[in-house]
């Protein structure tokens, strides 16, 4: 699983003592299953069972887990039956070489071993913020940035085992996405150059880390190229073909949804993504190709045009002239008339034959069309169609009524089929 914890800079081990599958959740329902700090709301079945238009998709009511008891502790309120462990937390718990849990904790990806999970995790950090991930030899892209990933190896039971650096130097690491050979590929949310901030390399890029450290050294800290360089947010990469769709969180112009076409003959495993872009033209290897929704025959130059679940476009899409985006940012590169563009595309997961992504929300004031407090997408590659499944309507007072939606992020799909929302809103 992929699971983002926003702004939440503690990571709890969830315990549930009740089924993990029901009919259909509201956003009282799933609350039951979430927490008061935005760590994630889930949608249990089908996420068409709850979908509604964007005026009353935060009116709708089901039942869930029961209500939230409130924590004594202040940390992590949870309905009945749930109980929960904090096995890191920013600047308190210790990693293995003696420094502080990196601050700024954001998407993750989880991997069983022979004695537990190993977690590898995102922190997003862009500047002085602390405490940083460490730099260590062997791992670390560029000295002049503090972000990075780190691992967490549990036990089967959930406790904490060690924490240890898997790559460094690398900027305000914010998704990503698991491949289907186990690893983890963490996204720059930045276009910052060399030169710029003490920076010594530019940023923007995709790195793959390993949950086995063993295979991080000398490896973690090389950029995939010809993934693009552009604000990333989160990748989603189809098991079969080995296409990789990525979403970038920009705005001025807003954002793009990417694929990334691996070249004939590529096949994918440990180690091959990092072996394409070390080889001959890897920094361009494959094809990078932004995403052109049209309805009959008009083009869509914005997904906020779409206010009804069901929604479905046509897709085609258009070659990225440089995706390397220096000295004209790759979503500058394309006029309205050529691409779909939307503002805060987010998380993104590959479940159902298809990619699952997030439009975390829009507004008149930023040049959206419509406004909304948040989309998922289904993109069917065999059909080449992208659906609205579910919209949120614009949430009027996210500090007053905890019951209405409230900016999705990251999404995942569970392996009972639950697809599973967690929340950075302005009322986290």
């Amino acid at each position: 699983m992929s699971l983002g914890t926003c702004d939440l800079e503690v990571i709890h081990s969830l315990s549930p003592e009740v089924p993990l599958v029901s009919t259909e959740l509201s956003r009282r329902g799933f609350l039951g299953r979430a927490t008061t700090t935005g760590l994630g709301i889930a949608f249990a079945g089908s996420i068409d069972a709850i979908a509604g238009t964007a005026a009353n998709a935060v009116t709708r009511s089901a039942q869930g887990y029961g209500p939230l008891v409130t924590d004594p502790a202040g940390v992590l309120s949870l309905p009945e039956g749930f109980s929960y462990k904090i096995v890191a937390e920013a600047g308190k718990t210790v990693l293995e070489d003696g420094a502080l849990t990196p601050t700024d904790m954001d998407g993750m990806g989880a991997f069983a071993t022979q004695s537990g999970v190993t977690l590898v995790y995102n922190h997003e950090i862009s500047g002085s913020e602390q405490p940083p991930v460490p730099m260590v030899e062997g791992l670390t892209y560029d000295p002049g940035a503090r972000g990075g990933t780190t691992n967490l190896d549990l036990d089967a039971q959930g406790n904490r085992v060690r924490e240890y650096v898997s790559v460094a130097g690398t900027e305000n690491n914010c998704a990503g996405g698991v491949t289907p050979w186990g690893t983890w590929l963490t996204c720059e949310e930045t276009e910052r150059l060399a030169g710029s901030s003490g920076r010594t390399k530019d940023h923007g890029y995709v790195f793959e880390v390993s949950p086995t450290q063993a295979e991080n050294v000398g490896n973690s800290a090389v950029p995939l190229k010809f993934l693009g360089r552009f604000a990333h947010e989160a990748v989603a990469l189809d098991p079969t073909t080995n296409v990789i769709y990525e979403t970038e969180d920009a705005n001025g112009p807003h954002g793009l949804y990417f694929r990334w076409v691996p070249p004939v003959g590529f096949t994918g495993g440990k180690g091959a993504l990092r072996a394409l872009a070390q080889g001959p033209g890897g920094d361009t290897a494959g094809s990078l190709q932004a995403m052109s929704c049209s309805r009959g025959s008009r083009h869509i130059t914005d997904l906020s045009q779409a206010t009804q679940p069901g929604t479905q476009y046509r897709v085609t899409w258009a070659d990225v002239p440089d995706r390397d985006g220096i000295p004209l940012s790759v979503r500058k590169q394309f006029t309205d008339d050529l691409v779909t563009r939307s503002r805060k595309l987010e998380g993104a997961w590959w479940a159902d034959g298809g990619a699952y992504f997030v439009a975390s929300f829009a507004r008149l004031s930023d040049g959206s069309t419509n406004e909304h407090d948040g989309q998922v997408w289904f993109y069917d590659p065999a059909k080449e169609t992208v659906t609205l499944t579910t919209i949120f309507g614009v949430n009027t007072a996210p500090d007053v009524d905890a019951d209405n939606y409230d900016g999705p992020d990251n999404i995942t799909v569970s392996p009972y089929g639950g697809v599973i929302l967690a929340e950075d809103g302005n009322g986290v």
